[in-house]
């Protein structure tokens, strides 16, 4: 099967599209011939080598941890999905580093997997789990809900996408940062206020808030706006223990895959309660996914970065 890959730790240039075996089945997975995955800030950190200590992975290494396409085997104790089943889902990432989601074929637990919704296509549903799921599990950790209000920084990206309207269905007063350029794209989502950041700070103008979704590693400045009360989890950083020793809940957050959220936001996006924003598709080939990374690390994508594996039947597009 073809695969983007690399050989060495370093920028995007080290990533090629070479071949490599199927991956072999455990008896709980299924194999899923991937028409569409997605790029992640995750993929290029890890391309860095910044995961090598929470996984010692021997070369070459696969990257990528979304996936959406059509089931083609299933394992011996799967129960719930059969051959023929479109599907998506963020699968493990396996001590075997060749089992990423640039490639032909991804292997992926059942209890991982959720049935793609039929209003969306393959490269849609690609650009959903690990950004949707992240965004879900982690605003419900600050317990956002009716009547609190909520900043979500980074608005206008993969994760802040989804977490802006999530928020909003929550019933959250939603503040985000974003550039001016994408003031009026955040506000369609659903944000109440947006700051620019390039202009203005969030602590002169936001305060007593009850939660803070940190993306960028700010959490001193969110800290400062919040109540006694309030919390904040961070995505990007690691807070310190002076950063912890106030009356504030301060913590680093994590995503745990499952299946059960990932068919939560499918069923919102069947009712078409949540929009999912492309920014960019690019093909399976060294110079596509070189060029995907490069726009992924340029911070100025507006949504998922898609990368086409297949292409698509016709009956999969959205109509």
């Amino acid at each position: 099967m073809k695969a983007a890959q690399i050989n060495a730790y370093g920028d995007a240039d080290q990533l090629f599209v070479g071949d490599l075996p199927k991956p072999k089945l455990a008896a709980d997975e299924v194999l899923v011939a991937t028409y569409a995955t997605s790029i992640n800030t995750i993929d290029w950190k890890a391309r860095e080598g910044l995961m090598q200590k929470m996984f010692p992975w021997q070369f070459p290494v696969v990257l990528g941890w979304d996936v959406a396409g059509v089931i083609t085997e299933v394992g011996s104790d799967v129960k719930t999905f059969k051959v023929g089943d479109e599907v998506f889902a963020r699968p493990d990432i396996y001590q075997d580093g060749t089992r990423g989601s640039y490639a032909e074929y991804v292997a992926v637990r059942e209890n991982q997997l959720a049935s793609k919704p039929a209003n969306i296509d393959f490269n849609q549903a690609a650009a959903v789990p690990l950004a949707g799921m992240t965004a879900l599990q982690i605003l419900r950790k600050l317990e956002v809900g009716p009547g609190k209000k909520v900043l979500i920084q980074a608005g206008a990206g993969g994760v802040g996408i989804f977490a802006i309207q999530l928020a909003k269905l929550m019933g959250a007063y939603v503040a985000t940062t974003a550039s001016a350029h994408n003031a009026d794209f955040v506000k369609s989502l659903g944000a109440d206020e947006v700051i620019d950041y390039h202009t203005t700070k969030i602590t002169d103008v936001l305060h007593d808030y009850d939660a803070v979704y940190d993306m960028v590693n700010a959490i001193d400045e969110g800290i400062a706006i919040l109540k006694p009360t309030g919390k904040l989890i961070t995505i990007s950083g690691y807070p310190t223990p002076e950063q912890q020793a106030g009356p504030q809940t301060v913590e680093s957050g994590y995503l745990a895959a499952t299946g059960e959220d990932l068919t939560y936001l499918a069923n919102l996006i069947r009712e078409d309660k949540l929009q999912i924003i492309l920014d960019a598709e690019f093909p399976l080939t060294t110079e596509g996914i070189q060029a995907a990374h490069h726009r992924s690390e340029s911070h100025h994508a507006k949504g998922k970065i898609v990368i086409k594996v297949r292409e698509q039947p016709v009956a999969s597009a959205r109509v």
